[in-house]
């Protein structure tokens, strides 16, 4: 509809815009996406097909929001190991610690014999690591334990 057929246009400064003295027209429709009325005239859609639609669910410990891991995957060491210009014993050096990664898991290829630090380690990763020439050395290990 072009704009100057409008009935918004023809009705500028009219202030009820023909719908009457107490705003009849506001708010007007119920739009399908949104979700008013579920506490009101939709009780019965929200028992029928929505039964837990309100409440919270479950319990999150506040010990488990404080321990967030940082993970990386295999596949990014080559990328870290180009960066790194650490040599030990003929290997590249990777220290993930120091990069703020708490666990290293076994996704990916890896190419080079690397020794890398990490406070922990999954099994595939530590396997892939070791068929490629490198070594884990993860904290129980440099604690000496």
């Amino acid at each position: 509809m072009p704009h100057k057929e409008r009935k918004t246009r023809k009705m500028r400064g009219s202030r009820t815009h023909g719908y009457g003295r107490i705003g009849q027209h506001r708010d007007a429709g119920s739009k399908g996406q949104r979700k008013v009325g579920r506490h009101k005239h939709l009780w019965s859609y929200v028992t029928a097909h929505e039964p837990n639609y309100f409440g919270k669910h479950g319990f999150t410990s506040p010990q488990s929001l404080k321990r967030k891991e940082k993970v990386i995957n295999i596949a990014k060491l080559d990328e870290i190991a180009v960066l790194s210009t650490e040599k030990e014993q003929g290997k590249t050096h990777v220290d993930l610690t120091s990069l703020g990664y708490t666990k290293l898991l076994g996704t990916g290829r890896i190419t080079k014999p690397l020794t890398v630090t990490v406070s922990a380690c999954s099994k595939t990763a530590e396997d892939k690591i070791k068929k490629a020439g490198g070594q884990v050395l993860t904290q129980s290990q440099e604690n000496g334990e």
